[in-house]
């Protein structure tokens, strides 16, 4: 009997040139999810207080 090959590396195989996308992550931004809605809530403070100061405010 012949042997198998044993396949290298271990997901999903790439072919035809694209690219496996848990590869490509290592130049990604990572921020923590906290901090995103932190600045969120701090933005439409702002948004509201400045809505306030120039009479805007219903």
């Amino acid at each position: 009997m012949a042997k198998k090959k044993k396949s290298e590396g271990s997901g999903l195989m790439s072919s035809a040139g694209l690219m496996r996308y848990f590869d490509a992550d290592d130049t990604a931004i990572k921020l923590d999810p906290k901090a995103v809605i932190a600045f969120s809530v701090a933005v439409g403070a702002g948004i509201m207080a400045m809505n306030f100061y120039y009479g805007l405010w219903p």
